[in-house]
């Protein structure tokens, strides 16, 4: 796991050498071991080439260094992640007359690009971000994982490109400031976070996950050269003898393999299915796995006790950590900061805080991360095969009676009162959006003072989806695309590698993956069931109250905070004299939500927090345009 950064300048035109040790000096925490840089000028191309790297040194650590040259070829490269299936690739390579020096990923990776070209990345069996420069070819490839569990941000300016693993180092750049898009501020209103390829800085933008892009010639060309399979319609059922037996046999293949590491290692346990399978699965290949466990002081919101019942189970060397309401005032500025956007989901800040304890110990965890998105594990996975049934009910009925008995129960029913509002969206995109996000588009345009949407289409990016595909299939094709890549795992990144910690996802194995979506709709929901298959698998593997213990997810008391010691801290961010992001907002709108939530008539939590950590990103980085 490291960090890049980098330019391809035409000649003459590059900023000083300076910049590119400013750019790594502001993601040092990402690699804390190293650091390199190369360049070089392609005649040909009649550009000038700069590489950086910052390495944290998980496989081969006193080798390896990057970047990683090849002078006889002219292929340099920079490369952050893991290729879980390198020794695999290396032994291909070495039939074609490779030689290898070291027992690294990274000189596979560069000697597969030399053997394969833009092809390599359909040879890659892992998570990563890289850019390798040809200069007989005169082109620079860029490249992301399948479901972008790596991170990589490209920025192009008077025709020259720039890129890095954080928006932080392209804004070292002389030239490229923190200009605000305000189409990317109406969209994280609807999704609380943005939507790739955008992001909240004007003409910075990410590469998509599954895709790799060339720079040739002074011109960027994207391919995608995957996509999750879920996006089609499944017309031949795959014949497997027992299903459930396979999927263990590979879920346990890709824990195996991503547990390759020469450094010490463990796991985040939260106690739930997931991350238990996942220690569960690691106890068969380690003999006692480190496991790290974080909870809050209110005992209803805390899942210690079940993560202490699976490292007992397992016998694990088991670490607990405690979060208060105090580490979110005192850490949430500067998360923000590290994540270079909003921090969209309160238990950012206990994955950091555990982060930071876990790396007292091991340099890299695995984790549970991504389950529910390939195996439908949300109630919307459930809820969603319902909504053609419930919008064939009459309008007035739905709408006229029975949403206002919904939302007048107790907030303990709040997962009905979503369910009911979000089934009631007719609009297949929007709906999609508004099961986790803030605000739908009415919503959106009652509490913004722009009057009208910055663009018409802000919000609702098209579904490139089979329309023929099943209720589950679309919505899991959505989540693995959007939910995934922009929130999760740009979260998993972040919080973790600000620590200076690697984290990786087994469930995201694309095999995994591919295996999965051959399998009917029932091996993941059936009836009020998801992750049928997980459960059935996990069945002999876990002790029974992990088992049926119901789904409550990493939730932070936020609600019960705003209430109560955080008032202040959100009143003085949303209303007081230095609120910067206010300006967006019908002022008396916004002050009355902050009212029915404070005195406990509604609950507007995810809302406030969305808003709490615009104010923030603006205070750090930019004012209200």
């Amino acid at each position: 796991m490291c960090g890049i950064a980098g330019w391809l300048a035409a000649d003459f035109t590059a900023p000083p050498e300076s910049t590119i040790h400013a750019m790594l000096e502001s993601i040092a925490h990402r690699g804390p071991d190293d650091q390199g840089t190369y360049f070089c000028r392609s005649g040909n191309a009649r550009q000038d080439v700069m590489l950086g790297h910052r390495r944290l040194a998980i496989i081969d650590p006193d080798g390896a260094r990057q970047p990683m040259c090849d002078s006889n070829s002219g292929v340099a490269l920079v490369f952050n992640g893991e290729i879980y299936n390198f020794r695999e690739l290396r032994d291909t390579l070495a039939r074609h007359g490779y030689t290898f020096t070291r027992d690294s990923d990274t000189e596979v990776l560069l000697r597969a690009y030399q053997h394969w070209g833009t092809e390599v990345v359909h040879h890659l069996r892992g998570m990563f971000a890289f850019a390798i420069s040809d200069t007989r070819r005169g082109q620079v490839m860029f490249a992301r994982d399948r479901f972008g569990e790596k991170p990589l941000y490209l920025c192009q300016r008077g025709g020259n490109l720039y890129f890095a693993s954080e928006i932080k180092a392209l804004l070292r750049v002389p030239g490229i400031d923190a200009a605000v898009d305000l189409d990317a501020v109406w969209d994280y209103l609807a999704y609380r976070y943005v939507p790739a390829p955008a992001t909240l800085f004007r003409g910075i933008h990410k590469l998509m996950p599954g895709t790799f892009a060339v720079w040739e010639h002074g011109r960027l060309t994207h391919t995608r050269y995957w996509a999750p399979p879920d996006r089609m319609a499944l017309t031949a059922p795959a014949h497997v003898a027992d299903p459930v037996a396979t999927f263990l046999e590979r879920l346990e293949e890709a824990v195996k393999l991503q547990m390759v590491s020469d450094v010490p290692f463990g796991a985040f346990l939260s106690g739930g299915l997931d991350s238990s399978t996942i220690v569960a699965l690691m106890s068969r290949h380690n003999r006692r796995v480190m496991t790290f466990s974080v909870g809050f002081s209110e005992g209803a919101y805390s899942e210690l006790p079940y993560a202490a019942t699976v490292a007992r189970h397992f016998d694990t060397h088991h670490h607990e950590l405690t979060v208060t309401h105090r580490d979110i005032m005192e850490r949430l500025p500067m998360l923000v900061g590290q994540r270079d956007a909003p921090v969209s989901e309160p238990s950012d800040v206990a994955i950091h805080l555990l982060a930071r304890e876990a790396v007292r110990s091991v340099k890299m965890v695995l984790t549970g991360e991504g389950s529910d998105e390939l195996l439908g594990g949300y109630p919307k996975h459930v809820m969603e095969q319902y909504a053609q049934r419930f919008q064939s009910m009459p309008r007035a009925l739905r709408r006229g009676l029975l949403a206002p008995l919904v939302q007048a129960l107790p907030y303990r029913f709040r997962r009905a009162k979503t369910a009911v509002t979000n089934l009631n969206i007719e609009n297949w995109s929007e709906r999609q959006a508004r099961w986790f996000g803030a605000l739908d588009n009415g919503e959106r345009r009652l509490l913004t003072a722009w009057g009208t949407p910055p663009t018409p289409a802000a919000g609702l990016p098209p579904f490139d989806g089979d329309p023929e595909a099943s209720a589950l299939r679309r919505i899991l094709y959505y989540d693995q695309t959007s939910w995934l890549p922009d929130n999760l795992l740009e979260r998993a990144d972040r919080m973790t590698m600000a620590a200076s910690l690697e984290s990786r996802v087994p469930f995201l194995d694309h095999k995994l993956a591919e295996f999965v979506s051959t399998l009917p709709d029932r091996y993941r929901v059936r009836g009020l069931t998801g992750k049928r298959i997980l459960r059935e698998a996990a069945r002999h593997l876990l002790p029974q109250k992990i088992l049926t213990r119901p789904k409550v997810g990493f939730r932070v008391p936020v609600n019960d905070w705003f209430r109560g010691p955080l008032q202040g801290y959100l009143r003085d961010h949303l209303q007081g004299p230095r609120s910067q992001s206010r300006a967006y907002f019908d002022g008396r709108r916004l002050d009355s939500m902050l009212e029915e939530h404070c005195s406990g008539r509604q609950n507007h939590e995810k809302l406030l927090w969305t808003l709490l950590n615009l104010e923030l990103w603006h205070r750090r980085y930019a004012t209200a345009a």
